[in-house]
C-alpha cells in the first residue's frame, strides 16, 4: 500500500468527512496545559478544508481578587450561536 499514490484532493476530502469536531490544546508559559480552540469541520470546498471556530480561550490580564496581576482565563464561545 506504501506505494498507492492518491490525489491530494482526495485525501483531504476523506479527512474532512472522517472528522466532526478538532481540538486543539497547547502548553502556556507556566508549562500547564490547556484547552485552546474547539472547532467544527464544515467540509471540503475549493480545495482546501473548511473549520469553523466554536470555542477560543481568551486570557484577561486585570486584577483577581487573590493576588494582583494575575492572569484571568476563559474559554469563549466564538462566531456561531449553538
Amino acid at each position: 500500500m506504501a506505494e498507492l499514490e492518491l490525489p491530494l484532493a482526495a485525501v483531504r476530502r476523506q479527512i474532512a468527512s472522517g472528522v466532526d469536531i478538532l481540538i486543539h490544546l497547547g502548553r502556556m508559559r507556566d508549562k500547564s496545559r490547556k484547552l485552546l480552540e474547539v472547532s467544527e469541520v464544515c467540509g471540503y470546498e475549493d480545495d482546501e478544508i473548511k473549520i469553523q471556530p466554536l470555542y477560543q480561550w481568551q486570557e484577561e490580564k486585570g486584577l483577581v481578587q487573590a493576588a494582583p496581576l494575575m492572569h484571568r482565563e476563559k474559554l469563549e464561545r466564538a462566531g456561531v450561536k449553538l
